[in-house]
C-alpha cells in the first residue's frame, strides 16, 4: 500500500515557514510522506533543506504581488502562470491527500494548482487581517485557520476556524544554561534579547547599538541583527553577543532571555507569550508593509502582554524609555501571560488539517 502524502507550501519570510517546520515531525509520525513546494531563492529553501533534508523540495516560479507601481508588475503574472504549471506537475506526480499553505507569494500558484487538480487545500493566516496572498488563495481553499479571533470578522464563518497559536515543542525544550554558554555570559546580569526578524531591522539595530554603553552596565545583550548586519567592531564588547540569524539555537537563547525587544510578526510574538517573556514591540511601519504588525502589536498591548513603540517614533531616547517601562512592568506582564490561553500543539494542528483530506 502506497504511503499517503501531503504537500506543504509557504515562504518569503521565516514567518511563512515556521508553522510548516513545526508540523512536519508530527506529520511524519502519523505516516505521511511530506513534500514541500517553495521558491528558488526564498528563505524557505534553506530552512526546510537544513531542518528536513529528507523532505523533497520543489522550487517553482512565483511573482510578488505589489501594491505600488513597478515594471515587474507586468512580468510577474507570467511567472505566476509558469509556477501554476510547475505546481500542477508536482501535484500530479506526488498525488497528495491534501495541501497545506502557510502563505507568502509562492503559495498562490500552488493553491490555484490544487484547485485545477481537484486537490483539497487548507490555508493558514497568522495575522489579524488576511495577507494579499491568502486573500487571493481563499476562493480556491477548502478551509482557512486563523490565529487571532479578530481575523474571523474578515472571513466567511462556514469556511474559517480560529485555532489560536501553534507552538513547536522544541521551543519549550530550550535551556537557559545552554543559551548563556552559547553567548559566554555569566548569570550575574539579566539578559535582553533584541531581534529584528530574519532580514534584520536597521532602525532597531541602530537604536540598540546607540544605547549599548548604558545598557551593558545593567544587562547582557543578545542581538539577532539579520543577515549581513553583524558589526565586527563590537565583537570585543563584554556582555554583547550578536548573531546574524539563528535556527536551532533560538529556543536556548529565548530561555536565557529575561526580556525581548522585537518586530511584531505573529509567530514570534506568540512564542514570546508562550514562554512568558515580557516584550517591547517595534512593528514594521505602515509605509513599509500593509500594517499587519501594527495590528498584532496593538492587540498584544491591549491584552497587557507588551509595550509598543511605533517605528516612526523609535529613537535613541525612546528606545531607552521603552526598556525602562518594560522592566518596570515585568511582573504585571508575566501575570497577564500566565492567564493567557494555552497554545495548540503541532499534533493537534495536524489533526485539524488532515480532516479535510480526500
Amino acid at each position: 500500500m502506497k504511503q499517503k502524502s501531503i504537500i506543504l507550501t509557504g515562504g518569503g519570510t521565516a514567518g511563512h515557514v515556521s508553522l510548516n517546520e513545526a508540523i512536519i515531525p508530527s506529520l511524519i509520525e502519523q505516516g505521511y510522506e511530506v513534500h514541500y513546494i517553495g521558491s528558488h531563492e526564498g528563505i524557505e529553501k534553506e530552512l526546510i533543506g537544513n531542518a528536513f533534508p529528507n523532505v523533497p523540495y520543489y522550487a517553482i516560479s512565483s511573482g510578488k504581488l505589489r501594491r505600488y507601481f513597478s515594471m515587474k508588475n507586468f512580468t510577474d503574472p507570467f511567472r505566476v502562470l509558469a509556477g501554476i504549471a510547475q505546481a500542477v506537475s508536482v501535484i500530479r506526480r506526488v498525488k497528495p491527500k491534501i495541501i497545506f499553505s502557510k502563505g507568502g507569494f509562492v503559495s498562490v500558484p500552488v493553491v490555484i494548482a490544487a484547485k485545477l487538480t481537484n486537490t483539497p487545500v487548507v490555508i493558514h493566516e497568522s495575522d489579524v487581517t488576511p495577507g494579499l496572498a491568502n486573500k487571493l488563495a481563499l476562493p480556491f481553499a477548502s478551509h482557512i485557520f486563523t490565529v487571532f479571533k479578530e481575523t474571523m470578522q474578515h472571513l466567511s464563518s462556514d469556511k474559517a476556524t480560529c485555532t489560536g497559536s501553534i507552538i513547536r515543542q522544541q521551543l519549550f525544550e530550550g535551556s537557559k544554561e545552554r543559551g548563556l554558554a552559547l553567548c559566554d555570559f555569566h548569570p550575574d546580569k539579566k539578559v535582553l534579547l533584541v531581534m529584528g526578524g530574519s532580514l534584520g531591522s536597521v532602525v532597531l539595530n541602530d537604536a540598540l547599538r546607540e544605547n549599548l554603553p548604558v545598557l551593558l552596565k545593567e544587562y547582557n545583550i543578545i542581538h539577532l541583527c539579520g543577515k549581513g548586519n553583524v558589526d565586527s567592531s563590537l565583537d570585543s564588547l563584554k556582555g554583547y553577543k550578536q548573531f546574524d540569524y539563528v535556527t536551532d539555537e533560538l529556543p536556548d537563547l529565548l530561555h536565557a532571555a529575561n526580556y525581548v525587544v522585537s518586530r511584531a510578526g505573529s509567530n514570534s510574538i506568540f512564542e514570546f507569550l508562550a514562554l512568558h517573556k515580557p516584550m517591547l514591540l517595534i512593528p514594521l511601519s505602515a509605509a513599509k508593509s500593509r500594517g499587519d504588525q501594527i495590528l498584532n502589536a496593538n492587540l498584544f498591548k491591549k491584552q497587557g502582554f507588551a509595550h509598543v513603540i511605533q517605528e516612526e517614533k523609535l529613537s535613541k531616547s525612546s528606545f531607552m524609555e521603552g526598556i525602562q517601562a518594560l522592566i518596570r512592568d515585568e511582573d504585571r506582564m508575566i501575570d497577564k501571560m500566565l492567564d493567557a490561553e494555552s497554545p495548540k500543539t503541532p499534533k493537534e494542528m495536524v489533526t485539524l488539517i488532515t480532516q479535510y483530506e480526500h
